[in-house]
């Protein structure tokens, strides 16, 4: 298998990392929903921050309505923060962020980031640097609805042009602009 990430056969389950809150536009919210209930549709399990609140609850509910395998992972200073949704297929409180992140990338098979925050960004950079390290070859996408990452793509187009970042490297960061997208690029459709 080449190194870089590809997915050889679809994934039993998927990280989503993504926003504790609905963000300005509507579209985000239901892009979440509908990626979500593909996914359980597609007895494709997810795996995510735990939170009931923002993008995070529009996730574990769309699957769960479909009757999806979601698995939270909140470390304990969140619990009460974020209010942890009490009613998913799994539900592990860790001791730190480091050990959610950590849980999260052993039990998923790929990583998905919709829009988000710093916690969001935080999460995708370091399963890039993961990957970039050797340390995994899962595939990680960015489902940029609405444009919401188009200035991100550009700021690591210009890293790769000031010699800051390998395109190599670039190259691992997979987007797609429509759930319909993303889904084929997981090989689901």
């Amino acid at each position: 298998m080449e190194w870089m990430s590809s997915l050889s056969t679809p994934p039993r389950n998927v990280a989503i990392f993504c926003a504790s809150a609905n963000g300005a536009n509507p579209v985000y919210a239901q892009a979440a929903d509908a990626l979500a209930r593909a996914l359980a549709r597609m007895s494709v399990g997810i795996v995510y921050g735990g939170s009931n609140v923002g993008l995070m609850h529009v996730v574990a509910e769309a699957a769960l309505a479909e009757g999806g395998n979601v698995i939270g992972v909140i470390p304990s200073v969140l619990v009460e923060a974020e209010v942890a949704h009490r009613e998913l297929t799994e539900l592990h409180v860790t001791d730190s962020m480091h050990t959610r992140k950590a849980m999260m990338s052993d039990r998923s098979d790929a990583f998905i980031a919709l829009p988000g925050g710093f916690g969001t960004f935080e999460e995708l950079f370091e399963v890039l640097a993961w990957q970039t390290l050797r340390l995994h070859a899962k595939p990680v996408f960015l489902l940029n609805i609405h444009g919401f990452y188009d200035g991100l793509l550009s700021f690591l187009d210009h890293c790769v042009a000031e010699g800051m970042l390998k395109e190599r490297n670039r190259a691992i960061v997979n987007v797609a602009d429509s759930v319909e997208e993303l889904l084929g690029q997981l090989g689901l459709t």
